[in-house]
Parts: C-alpha cells; structure tokens; sequence
C-alpha cells in the first residue's frame, strides 16, 4: 500500500498539469475572483469592519486554495481516512456549541458558531456537510458491491446522519439540515433506489414531514418568511430584504450600477451577495456567474459517470449536490422565488469558514478527478 501510494504521488507529481481538469479548476478560479472583487465594492461601502474582514476573506481564500491542493496531489484512497476524520471533528465541534457560551443566535438567528481560538468564529454544521458526503459514499457503496446488506448498510446510516443532524437542528439551523438531506437523496437516487420508493418517500414527506416540520419546529418569523413568498405583500417586514435585494439586482440595468448610489440590503454580503453582483456587474455578471457554476456543477456530474471507483462517483454526486443546492437556494431567494435562509453563495459570499470548507470539498473533487484511469 505503501509503495503504491507513493507511486502515485510521485506520477501526480511527475505528470502535475496535465493531470489537472481545467474544466473544474477555471470556473471556480473565475468565482472566487468575482467574489473577491464585488466584495471589496460592498464591504468598502459604509462597513465599519472593513478593510479587516476583507484582508480576513483573502486569507480565508488563500488557505483554502493550499488545503485543496494538498487534499488533489494525495493518494485517493486516503479520502476515505481523511472522510472520517472530518466526520468525527464535526460531530466533536457541534456538541461543544451549545455549551461554548458563545453565540450568534440574536444576528443569525441560530446558535450555529464557536468562537475558536486563533481560527476565531466557526460554523462546524459546514464541515459536516462534507463528512457525511465522505462517510455515506463508503456505506452506498459497500451496500452496491454486496459487502454491507441493505438493512445492515442503511442502519447504519441512519446513525451517521442521526447524530450530527439532531445536533444541527437543536441550533436550530434548519437550512443546513435541508442541504445535508438533499446530498443525501441525490447520492440515493443515482444509488439506483426504485423509482417507485423514491416517490413514495417524496409524498410521505409531503404529506407527514412537511406539516409537522411548520407546527413543531419553524419559528414564526421562518413561517411568515414562507407566507410572504406565497402571498407576497402580506407582510411587509418579513418581506423587506426580499424587497431591497430586488431593487438592487433591478439597479444593476446590464453592466452594473454606475451611479455610486447603492441601495441598502441587510447581508448583502453574504446572503444577499447576489444582489450584490448585479447592482455592480449588472446581467452580464449575473449571467457569468450563473454559467460559471452551471457549468461546474455539470463537469462533476460528467466526472462521476467516468471514474471507476463507486465511492468516488457518490462522493461526485453528493459533492455536486451540495453546491448545487447553495447556488439554487442562494440565487433563488435573492429574486423571491424560493424562501429566505442562511444560505451563503459557494465561493463569493464573505465568511471564512464557508470558503474553507468549499474549497475542502473543491479539493476533493479535484482528487477524484485526478485519479481517473
């Protein structure tokens, strides 16, 4: 094992740019570059933080970029152990969080955050998100190849999730439990689930999940986030940001807001990031923004289905979901047709963490991507 992995270090370093996959690495190049230029633009424009949280954001990228590339030249089998790894940390972070004593609950609504020493604020959620991708590649595929059997294989899942699913919904940060069940179903689908329990369990959740998820859990400022999408104008609060991001994506015309008169949208760089990129790059922005990450979310699909190993491929599926869901979600509720969350935007919205572990999970695909025969 030895011998070979250093084998194939030693070839990934012999053969190095060729074995890269541009298709993957210029996109999210180009992205994080948009992202740092339309965040300078906001942030220098009234922020009191600025230009610290800004300096914070390029060293946020800069250690992000040498964590993916330390994760691409490793042998792929050691993803496994590095999936793992990530799992427990997680798990580990998100129970210190609720007895850490600090929190962010009155700006973002959750307690989702510890303050880490010299790290500073972290969301552990973030890297859970990636962990649970890792370790259910595992179990999905020992389940394909016959090793694990499905009972045995999707108990043990359950547990997986279970864990640090409770722990983020107690927060309550009901958006990144959507995210992590949305990996999940795309990672189950390509599985190879019978099309008939796949809708059977999209109508239970219809049907069972979703009322109670309103009566039980959702605060009332999160159903009147939803009612106001459905009947827009009924509540003119809960309604304000979605107003202020369209006014500003509205601004925007075709190339960007020459007028150096920006309008005031509560997050903007961060959850409202993409009102951001089209009050200062116009459509044109916003239309290469969303090719960029279209185009992105494709080469993973296209890689998945070439790679030999399954674990690889639903790691692919469940990575490409992740992203995904974030530009969707992220994009979708900017232009009121989806319901508001703390969704940021993968690679151009401001928080460290985030750009850490997007760039952890941009690793990871790339690793994959290498390995290919």
């Amino acid at each position: 094992m030895d011998n070979r992995s250093n084998g194939l270090v030693k070839l990934r370093s012999k053969t190095g740019l060729k074995s890269v996959d541009y298709y993957l690495v210029v996109p999210i190049l180009a992205l994080t570059i948009i992202g740092l230029f339309v965040l300078q633009k906001v942030l220098s424009n009234g922020y009191a933080a600025y230009p610290g949280n800004y300096y914070r954001q390029i060293v946020a990228t800069a250690a992000g970029l040498f964590a993916a590339i330390i994760i691409a030249v490793l042998d792929n089998q050691f993803l496994k152990l590095i999936g793992r790894g990530i799992y427990v940390v997680s798990v580990l972070l998100l129970m210190l969080v609720p007895i850490d004593g600090y929190s962010l609950a009155s700006v973002w609504g959750a307690d989702s955050w510890l303050n880490l020493p010299v790290i500073g604020n972290f969301q552990p959620s973030e890297l859970a998100k990636i962990g649970l991708i890792l370790v259910a590649s595992e179990l999905f595929e020992a389940m394909s190849d016959k090793k694990m059997t499905y009972l045995k294989g999707f108990a043990m899942m359950g547990v997986v999730y279970a864990v640090p699913l409770l722990l983020i919904l107690t927060q309550p940060d009901f958006g990144t439990a959507m995210v992590i069940m949305f990996t999940f179903v795309c990672m189950l689908f390509v599985w190879g689930i019978k099309y008939r329990y796949f809708l059977l369990a999209i109508s239970s959740v219809i049907v069972i999940f979703i009322p109670a998820v309103w009566t039980f859990y959702l605060e009332d400022y999160q159903k009147n986030r939803i009612l106001s999408l459905v009947f827009e104008g009924s509540d003119p609060k809960s309604e304000y940001n979605l107003v202020q991001s369209k006014a500003a994506i509205a601004s925007g015309g075709l190339a960007g807001n020459t007028t150096g008169i920006y309008t005031s949208v509560p997050v903007k760089e961060s959850d409202f990031i993409f009102a951001a990129i089209s009050e200062h790059l116009g459509f044109i922005g916003t239309t290469v923004v969303i090719a960029l990450a279209f185009f992105f979310i494709c080469r993973c699909l296209y890689v998945a289905s070439k790679v030999p190993s399954k674990a690889s491929a639903f790691t692919l599926t469940g990575l490409a979901g992740y992203f995904a869901f974030h530009y969707i979600e992220n994009m979708g509720m900017a232009v009121g047709l989806l319901p508001i969350t703390g969704i940021p935007l993968p690679f151009i919205s401001l928080g460290g963490t985030a750009m850490l572990i997007n760039f952890l999970a941009f690793g990871v695909i790339l690793n994959i991507s290498m390995s290919r025969s």
